[in-house]
């Protein structure tokens, strides 16, 4: 099937340059609520990458914790903050050594990737289903997933309450 291998391989990196391209939208525009929606679209290609790589759970997740929660989160953060839309990023005086620390971590990822030695072919993974999944989430960390739930209840709550004032 060279046409369906064909086909995979231009959607993952056509959903590659996407993300790419949003990301880097993201650290260069200077409005940030511009810079969120960048953020929404970078994590949806990551998503579709998820789906070219057979990961549907991954993806999943991607969708509905990072482009969605995560991104509703900071958008609502934006909208709480008093002059947040019309000041944009304000220049500040970390930005040439944020800019240097990026280029040097850029430089030792580079570095490592290069120095190290790939396997050719990965060992196969445990079988892995939603029943485990669910069993894992609803079983074994039910507690940690209901006090997240919690959490997020009261961050709601209290966003709202502060809104009104």
């Amino acid at each position: 099937m060279p046409n369906q291998d064909a086909a995979q391989a231009i959607s993952f990196w056509s959903l590659a340059a996407v993300t790419v391209v949003a990301s880097l939208l993201v650290v260069s525009v200077r409005n940030l609520f511009h810079a969120v929606l960048y953020l929404v679209v970078s994590f949806i290609g990551v998503a579709g990458i998820y789906l070219t790589l057979n990961a549907p759970v991954l993806a999943a997740i991607q969708v509905l914790v990072y482009a969605g929660a995560i991104a509703v989160l900071t958008l609502f953060a934006i909208m709480l903050t008093r002059d947040a839309m019309t000041r944009g990023n304000v220049p500040g005086p970390f930005q040439a050594p944020a800019l240097a620390t990026a280029l040097l971590i850029m430089g030792l990822l580079a570095y490592v990737f290069g120095q190290t030695r790939w396997p050719a072919a990965p060992e196969a993974p445990p079988a892995f289903t939603l029943e485990r999944l669910a069993d894992a989430l609803f079983v074994v960390y039910t507690v940690p997933f209901e006090l997240a739930s919690v959490v997020l209840l009261v961050a709601m709550v209290g966003a709202i309450v502060l809104a009104k004032e």
